[in-house]
């Protein structure tokens, strides 16, 4: 199996913690509402142009108004204009998106103006022009100073900066672009992977990973702090407290998940030099009423793309397979199994096949890349399949 090469360059982003003093916190909340005004400004302006005139606002016509904003708003006044101008970029972002799922078919969701909390970070585009890393601090125009905790290494150049405030707590994201590292040594192996619900992942080999289930662990806790917010009385202290606390606890999930899934990729791309996985759209599957908790709770997304990024830039390869029949078809024979469906926990077959169903759509998956020796469908039996599932489908 040939090994795919990394490119010369690629960009990789770091994050850190920002430690203001209450006087640089101030200024970061000036600064953070002068670009939500200024996007807010540009959303206007495209919006009552297009209603009134008929026309599109592009975005040279915005960026040509960041001088005249800065001259004449008092609030502008200190900001940098890169701040200005990345706001109108991300404006143009949220418009391209909602054209591009205008065309696609899909709900279009006409781009919002943005409340104080809905707007949460702003960026600065250029390293040396707005911000720079002054020793161990960094340092930002018309903010200081301010303290940074580097817990790693931040590797070659440094493009941007985003700035970010998300549960009371400010980060950085530095942009870097960094040169490839050498592909990791090879070691003939290759695996198969069927993500699921009770196990999170089990391999071709026959392992698995029991699903962490992170949010459903934290949801008493959750639910105490949430009925503590529900009584607050609106627009109080203790509200915007519970509220808070409510927001630390979500983040504090979602850094298990992630923290998790880092490791468990990171470990994945270390042992195989090919990992095949089913081209799953999660995003169908999680309408499901009574699985989308335990799916999105699962992070499948986030591991396929945590798992393709560091493949790519480790030299293995990720292949994703469709998905079709690969639970239902026997890895031995390729027959495919009667009734069968998500309380079939165990598959035997009359070619003597008896596994775990998990480990069974694992070797299928793995199969269906070439890598291993091909289980060929039984193309009769798939086509009586798809004939029953549509007469079952059909309204009486």
């Amino acid at each position: 199996m040939k090994m795919s090469t990394p490119p010369s360059t690629r960009l990789k982003t770091f994050k850190y913690r920002l430690y203001p003093s209450k006087r640089q916190e101030r200024n970061l909340f000036r600064v953070l509402a002068c670009a939500r005004s200024f996007y807010n400004m540009c959303v206007s302006e495209r919006k009552w142009a297009y209603e009134l005139e008929g026309r599109s606002v592009s975005r040279t016509e915005q960026l040509r108004q960041v001088k005249h904003y800065k001259a004449t708003f008092p609030q502008a006044r200190g900001v940098h204009s890169h701040i200005l101008q990345v706001a109108v970029s991300d404006c143009d972002k949220a418009f391209q998106a909602f054209f591009r799922r205008v065309k696609a078919g899909e709900t279009p969701g006409y781009p919002r103006f943005k409340g104080r909390d809905r707007f949460h970070s702003f960026g600065l585009k250029e390293y040396g022009n707005g911000w720079k890393v002054d020793g161990r601090k960094l340092h930002i125009t018309g903010i200081g100073r301010v303290p940074v905790r580097w817990h790693r290494h931040m590797e070659g150049t440094p493009k941007t900066l985003r700035v970010i405030h998300k549960a009371g707590k400010w980060y950085i994201a530095v942009v870097c672009e960094v040169s490839h590292s050498m592909p990791l040594s090879e070691t003939g192996r290759v695996v198969g992977i069927d993500v699921g619900i009770s196990a999170l992942i089990t391999t071709s080999d026959g392992e698995k990973v029991e699903n962490p289930k992170f949010y459903r662990e934290a949801q008493a806790e959750l639910r105490r702090r949430q009925r503590k917010l529900a009584r607050a009385k609106k627009g109080s202290k203790n509200r915007w407290k519970a509220k808070r606390q409510v927001q630390r606890w979500h983040e504090h999930v979602a850094n298990q998940r992630r923290d998790f899934t880092h490791k468990l990729s990171t470990d994945l791309v270390q042992q195989y030099d090919g990992i095949a996985l089913e081209d799953l759209r999660v995003g169908n599957m999680a309408r499901n009423k009574h699985l989308s908790k335990s799916i999105l709770d699962s992070g499948w997304s986030m591991f396929r793309q945590y798992l393709t990024y560091k493949a790519a830039s480790a030299g293995r390869v990720a292949a994703f397979v469709d998905p079709t029949y690969t639970s239902k078809c026997c890895s031995g024979c390729g027959a495919i199994f009667q009734d069968f469906d998500l309380s079939t926990r165990w598959v035997e077959c009359d070619c003597g096949l008896s596994m775990d169903r998990d480990h069974n759509t694992a070797i299928n998956i793995l199969r269906r890349t070439g890598w291993d020796t091909p289980v060929s469908l039984n193309v009769d039996a798939v086509q009586v399949m798809r004939a029953t599932e549509a007469t079952r489908l059909q309204p009486l």
